[in-house]
């Protein structure tokens, strides 16, 4: 099981990292800049984007991958994995939504259903890649 979760936690990283970057380059600049371009800086703080993924993909493992390679389904993972990124960005959107003057109902409607959408699809693939390579006892 320990090799299992280790190589979970790998390839959700690097699945929910590809996703993103891609996300945050290629359609973040057509969305983010118009809408919120005032509070957003040129380039990015690496310490504090390090330590999001870290800990997102911990809590991505706690309630999507370990039930997941429990139950050995990996539509689990899909699932626990959607709903967990639901709630953490709807979290975030709906908050900076109530507070921030600039920030639209299209960025949160947006974040909320990508946040959803990569979550689910990155908990998945990782856990059909674990169950399906590294299966239990194998």
């Amino acid at each position: 099981m320990a090799l299992q979760t280790i190589a979970a936690f790998g390839a959700t990283a690097i699945i929910f990292g590809l996703l993103d970057a891609l996300w945050l380059t290629r359609v973040g600049p057509r969305l983010y800049r118009p809408e919120i371009g005032e509070l957003l800086m040129d380039g990015w703080r690496p310490v504090p984007a390090l330590v999001f993924y870290g800990l997102y993909m911990v809590g991505i493992q706690i309630f999507a991958i370990g039930p997941a390679l429990a139950a050995g389904k990996w539509q689990v993972a899909a699932q626990w994995g959607a709903l967990f990124g639901f709630f953490c960005y709807m979290t975030y959107d709906l908050t900076n939504h109530a507070t921030m003057k600039i920030w639209s109902l299209k960025i949160t409607v947006l974040d909320i259903i990508w946040g959803s959408f990569a979550t689910g699809f990155a908990a998945g693939a990782a856990a059909w890649l674990v169950l399906t390579f590294l299966p239990r006892g194998g």
